[in-house]
């Protein structure tokens, strides 16, 4: 054979295989996750808008005794990351470190006691408008994967007041749920990544967390709220005989 058409072969051959792997990858048409139905957290509660909130302390994940602290601890970083790609206001940490070391303690609820003056020097030491605290109420890290997340918005004004408030369960027993967290991950939404990577997030409880934390953050309120509806024209009629 011809040198020159041995490779042309070799290079149709090699193209040929990387074609099938590839529309094996990558979820077809009628797949669930590209058709749905999908997952829309339902139970959460907003202002019309932030009202000028610019900076917002969040505090660690507070996991109780659901999870193992090192497990929760690694969620910080996802529940960061997702909330920063929100892009509603200026995100600030509060480590676990900073957290035992001004507070005394590493994580706390929100449905708990705060300490004594704890909002006025989260606001004094941050220059923060608000606070954020997420609590992990439900926690299964083996299939079918589950992840319970309530978080609440509160202003660190002189009386404070929540903004925002979410309690949703997701769980990937729920096919709408499981559809959603796929198609987070789908190749076209990361990058144009044409290899189907999404079943993984049914089975890693972190990469399921990031996608939760994407939902939950979604229904914060706008930075401004949305102007109302135009009216509606009215309708003149014309008298005849």
């Amino acid at each position: 054979m011809n040198r020159t058409l041995y490779v042309s072969c070799l290079l149709a051959a090699a193209c040929g295989a990387l074609a099938v792997l590839s529309g094996c990858m990558t979820p077809a048409f009628d797949d669930p996750a590209r058709l749905g139905p999908f997952f829309t957290p339902s139970n959460h509660v907003g202002d019309a808008s932030l009202g000028g909130m610019r900076r917002v302390v969040v505090l660690p994940v507070c996991g109780g005794t659901l999870a193992p602290v090192e497990t929760v601890a690694a969620l910080d970083p996802v529940i960061v990351a997702a909330l920063q790609q929100q892009h509603r206001f200026e995100v600030v940490p509060l480590t676990r470190e900073q957290s035992r070391r001004e507070f005394h303690f590493e994580e706390i609820s929100s449905v708990a006691a705060l300490p004594h003056d704890f909002l006025a020097t989260i606001q004094r030491e941050f220059a923060a408008d608000g606070v954020l605290f997420i609590d992990i109420t439900v926690f299964r890290p083996y299939r079918p994967i589950g992840l319970g997340l309530r978080a609440k918005l509160a202003t660190l004004s002189t009386t404070p007041r929540l903004v925002w408030t979410f309690d949703n369960v997701f769980s990937a027993d729920d096919p709408a749920v499981a559809n959603s967290a796929r198609q987070h991950f789908l190749g076209a939404d990361r990058g144009g990544v044409p290899a189907d990577l999404s079943p993984g997030v049914l089975q890693s409880p972190a990469r399921f967390a990031e996608y939760a934390a994407d939902a939950m953050f979604a229904t914060l309120p706008p930075v401004v709220a949305a102007p109302p509806p135009p009216p509606k024209p009215e309708k003149f009629f014309r008298l005849t005989r």
